[in-house]
């Protein structure tokens, strides 16, 4: 009778969230705001004129290093799980009450790609159950409705890198002066060190922080 009154009490839950949640659909319709670029008779680029510096990049055409570069730093079991990653949610859900009781270390979150693209797109940055909630909703929904290619190209397209960069082909332009096929191995590590705080790597201001992280996400990629 008590499990059967969690479930009920969980159903009515997911019911009740679900009835103002934004409309996953959408995301098949995507067009995101890109530069207009304008260049010389020779080829030569003159001048950039956008609010955020962005160009859309097919996940099919992006080398396969830099896709494993983000998988290996954001989400290591993107192709596995089905949009929630629960080992990851109990590992931070540990880590949580090591910090809370010994008042050290840092809180890290447990967000597979699938849930940032749901914030990123469908929802806000607010911190409490409620959006949570609708996150894992959307997850869901999201999951059942896109391929992972998908949802890693809505991803690596949508995603702030820093230096007013949205999605890896215009950080690959700010951060290098290249596209993406340019990309050195390490460069595509470095840029895959950016999601979780680009003014934390800043490759000028944090240099060594930056070196550190870029080198994590290459030990990442090994393993």
């Amino acid at each position: 009778m008590v499990f059967l009154g969690c479930a009920l009490g969980l159903a009515y839950v997911i019911y009740d969230i679900s009835k103002d949640l934004p409309d996953y659909k959408q995301l098949a319709t995507y067009e995101p705001k890109v530069m207009t670029r304008i260049h010389a008779a020779d080829g030569s680029l003159l001048a950039e004129y956008a609010q955020e510096r962005r160009l859309f990049v097919p996940v099919n055409q992006m080398p396969k290093r830099l896709l494993q570069a983000f998988i290996s730093a954001e989400d290591k079991t993107f192709y596995e799980h089905g949009g929630l990653d629960w080992q990851g949610i109990a590992a931070a859900a540990v880590r949580y009450a090591q910090v809370k009781m010994t008042g050290r270390g840092q809180i890290v979150g447990a967000s597979t790609i699938t849930q940032q693209v749901a914030k990123n797109f469908l929802l806000t940055n607010e911190r409490s159950i409620t959006r949570k909630l609708k996150e894992a909703v959307l997850v869901e929904r999201i999951e059942q409705a896109f391929s992972k290619d998908q949802i890693l190209e809505l991803y690596l397209n949508e995603i702030f890198l820093g230096l007013n960069s949205y999605g890896v082909a215009a950080a690959s332009l700010n951060y290098f002066g290249k596209s993406l096929d340019q990309l050195s191995l390490e460069e595509m590590a470095y840029l895959g060190a950016l999601p979780k705080g680009p003014n934390n790597y800043h490759p000028f201001k944090q240099k060594e922080r930056a070196t550190e992280r870029r080198n994590w996400v290459l030990l990442q990629m090994k393993e």
